[in-house]
């Protein structure tokens, strides 16, 4: 509507233009457009900043209803995950803490509900007989690393990391185990936890 005004501004002033130099009564025509148009425009520029406050609104609102994440979840088995022939999500079935349902228990996957800086922490526990190599995903995107090698000599390892990081709404950060590595997964001892430090 806005778009069709001021495209009926930009022929009105023209048409003025042409009329200015035909009569000499059209000055006062040529103003009355002229004022018009400038409402109009000043209109359609405070329709334009409104749009942006509401968009603003929705936003912090969406912010405040979202702003409590926090998660906690353990790989919960009779003994050890792994080892795979190809990488995998490892999936960390046993939810003690969810708080906005950012992690999704049948996948190992956290969804990103809102931009902001989260923390994020991964520990693992397992036996010497293969090697342990999990790393933090964000999308496809590497973050950190912890891992031990095979050994004979070692019954029991254990290993861990943390990271902060800026992630955008639905991001997705998972642990992946790479191909014949493994976990122990029974007590809890291989865990994944983050929350949101600041946001939006």
């Amino acid at each position: 509507m806005f778009l069709f005004m001021l495209l009926f501004c930009g022929l009105a002033v023209a048409q003025d233009a042409l009329e200015v130099a035909e009569t000499e009564t059209s000055g006062t025509k040529s103003l009355f457009y002229t004022d018009m148009c400038d409402q109009l425009k000043e209109l359609a520029a405070m329709k334009e900043r409104v749009e942006a406050l509401e968009n603003q609104l929705i936003e912090h609102k969406k912010c405040q209803e979202n702003g409590k994440v926090v998660f906690s979840v353990a790989a919960q088995a009779s003994g050890h995950i792994g080892p795979f022939n190809t990488e995998t999500t490892l999936i960390y079935n046993s939810v003690l803490t969810n708080i906005g349902g950012a992690y999704n228990q049948y996948t190992g996957i956290f969804s990103a509900p809102v931009t902001g800086v989260y923390y994020f922490t991964l520990f693992f526990h397992s036996g010497g007989a293969h090697a342990t190599h999990l790393t933090l995903m964000k999308n496809n995107e590497h973050l950190v690393l912890t891992s031990d090698h095979e050994t004979s000599h070692d019954g029991a390892d254990n290993g861990g990391n943390a990271v902060f990081v800026h992630l955008q709404p639905n991001d997705q950060v998972f642990v992946r185990m790479r191909a014949n590595s493994h976990i122990w997964a029974t007590a809890r001892m291989t865990s994944f936890s983050g929350f949101l430090l600041s946001g939006c």
